[in-house]
């Protein structure tokens, strides 16, 4: 077994490729053409956005969406990069909402928290040992 995919259900999936893309420099692997799932190309585990009907047509009896809820979620993205600065002041600067400033870590790592526009919670983080 091995991890395949996550999904991230949102309100609009051309916004959410658009933004990961802009910001976090994935190309776009994949847009249906009614917009309501898309990947990027994330390396060998792929990051994929759908609308939130799409999950709700899978989950009968409903689920938190990410988008409407006043907290984020108890479930991140973790990007690693060797700039989490810079990584973490583009996602600000286009609408993601800070939630923890890059700090470095006991362990050395840098680490900060973003919650983007669609509501996903995104962790920047340096590779470990680093």
């Amino acid at each position: 077994m091995k991890l395949g995919y996550t999904i991230a259900y949102v309100p609009d999936v051309k916004a959410s490729l658009q933004f990961f893309s802009d910001v976090f420099g994935f190309p776009v692997k994949f847009l249906h053409e009614s917009e309501t799932y898309g990947e990027l190309a994330t390396g060998e585990t792929t990051l994929a956005f759908a609308v939130h009907e799409l999950g709700r047509s899978n989950f009968q009896g409903g689920y938190v969406a990410a988008s409407e809820s006043d907290k984020p979620l108890g479930m991140e993205l973790g990007l690693v990069t060797e700039d989490v600065e810079a990584a973490h002041a583009r996602a600000i600067k286009a609408g993601a909402l800070e939630l923890a400033e890059p700090t470095k870590k006991p362990w050395g790592q840098v680490v900060s928290y973003v919650r983007c526009p669609d509501g996903t919670l995104v962790e920047l983080c340096t590779p470990i040992g680093a």
